[in-house]
């Protein structure tokens, strides 16, 4: 079995260095392949709404999807600011099984955070949206990877991997 590939893309002033550190994880949790992007895509400005004050995710997933690259499975945009879709305050990341697309951000993951806290919230909601994209769904265990965090606190509760029901569920999606 040809295992996926998710195509890494910095967005904005993302850190390259910041975005490499998702490769380890990804693998080893979700067992995909990565693949960082030669292709960015600057500080999405199209996407601010000025009432909210924020930058609607979906408009910067649709600049993506030209950006997928030959080879790769789906692509995951890493970018620091602030997000929202209609009817939600905010969102760390979104994903888009149809498109295979997702972002996360780092805007609000930072909140009380030093380096290595930020690194591991990253790390977890990349693992979060990159599982959407492989076809998991939300959890109920907190603890799981697969948790809809609605918080920072939320993301440092979860564990960076799949619990024992996400990971059987993500065996069968893969057969």
């Amino acid at each position: 079995m040809t295992t996926k590939v998710l195509q890494l893309v910095v967005v904005g002033s993302t850190p390259l260095a910041m975005v490499r550190e998702l490769e380890d994880p990804l693998r080893t949790q979700l067992g995909i392949g990565t693949l960082v992007s030669k292709n960015t895509l600057q500080t999405p400005t199209y996407a601010f709404n000025k009432d909210r004050n924020q930058y609607h995710s979906n408009a910067i997933m649709r600049r993506l999807v030209p950006l997928l690259e030959r080879g790769a499975h789906c692509a995951l945009g890493v970018l620091d600011v602030d997000l929202f879709v209609p009817d939600t305050p905010f969102v760390f990341g979104e994903a888009d099984r149809e498109s295979r697309i997702a972002l996360v951000s780092t805007f609000r993951l930072r909140q009380g955070a030093d380096g290595e806290h930020l690194k591991r919230r990253l790390q977890v909601e990349a693992i979060h949206e990159a599982g959407h994209l492989l076809g998991l769904s939300y959890c109920d265990d907190p603890r799981c990877v697969m948790f809809l965090a609605s918080s920072p606190q939320d993301v440092d509760r979860k564990s960076n991997s799949l619990c024992n029901v996400c990971r059987n569920e993500l065996i069968k999606l893969n057969r």
